[in-house]
């Protein structure tokens, strides 16, 4: 008997799916690495074209049966190139937040990327973001347009760590041949209590010294914004959460963009 019990007590331990461990327990299971894997496949899919449409998303955290909707809807379309996930995969920087959302973005027809939220942050969701997304700063390049994403949530991090980070960006800067045009996307914007705004003016400045600069893209505030923080026509725009059921749909030409916000 006591060797039935024993043998019983092996199986539960090492039975993992079995096992529940602390909610910001980083050991994970599944794809990682995944803005990497879909920013090669971006770069193929958009080689050589000079016209790009894709989708700004805002922030999942809670809202998952709105962001399973959101995949369906998109993947009944055959006219976008990829999205951007605006930040916010999770709301309390849980383990199973991000592993969730994964798993319902991975049914995406069309690659995706993720920015870093500020609620992402929280607990030990930062290691889970590096583990399943990758670097809180990234670029990619589609067709001739240059994406710069950045980790803009200075207020998580109690101004120790460098966000925005200049340096990345300094030299994000210096490798922008052959892209005429540049998309900044990051998940809070300057001047929101989130952002370091004893650095928003520089961080602007900086922004337009890369090529063909014509508008900023946030997610964060949960609402549909368009705004000339700086006054000097380049415009902010943000998308709402997954809540509101919308996201917005770019369309870059050699003449210049347009957008809309589509609901579904």
């Amino acid at each position: 008997m006591k060797r039935v019990i024993l043998y019983g007590i092996v199986l539960l331990l090492c039975g993992c799916d079995l096992i529940e461990y602390h909610p910001y327990d980083v050991r994970l299971h599944g794809e990682t690495g995944i803005n990497a894997k879909n920013i090669a496949r971006i770069e193929e899919i958009c080689e050589g074209k000079d016209t790009l449409r894709f989708v700004l998303m805002g922030d999942s955290q809670r809202w998952y049966d709105e962001t399973e909707d959101f995949v369906k809807a998109l993947n009944k379309r055959d006219d976008v190139d990829f999205v951007i996930h605006g930040g916010d995969i999770s709301d309390f920087g849980l383990t199973k937040e991000f592993l969730w959302v994964r798993d319902i973005m991975g049914k995406l027809k069309v690659p995706y990327v993720a920015l870093l939220g500020n609620h992402d942050i929280l607990g030990n969701g930062m290691d889970v973001f590096l583990k399943v997304y990758g670097k809180e700063n990234f670029s990619f390049k589609a067709g001739n347009t240059k994406f710069v994403c950045m980790n803009t949530n200075a207020l998580e991090f109690d101004y120790s760590h460098p966000v925005p980070d200049f340096t990345f960006m300094y030299n994000e800067l210096q490798d922008t041949v052959g892209c005429p045009r540049t998309v900044p996307v990051m998940h809070v914007q300057p001047f929101n209590v989130e952002f370091n705004n004893n650095v928003a003016r520089g961080f602007h400045a900086l922004l337009l010294e890369f090529p063909g600069v014509e508008f900023c893209l946030h997610a964060h505030s949960h609402t549909l914004l368009h705004e000339e923080l700086f006054e000097d026509g380049i415009p902010y725009i943000g998308c709402a959460a997954m809540k509101d059921k919308n996201y917005l749909l770019f369309t870059l030409t050699p003449g210049g963009y347009e957008y809309e916000v589509v609901y579904y």
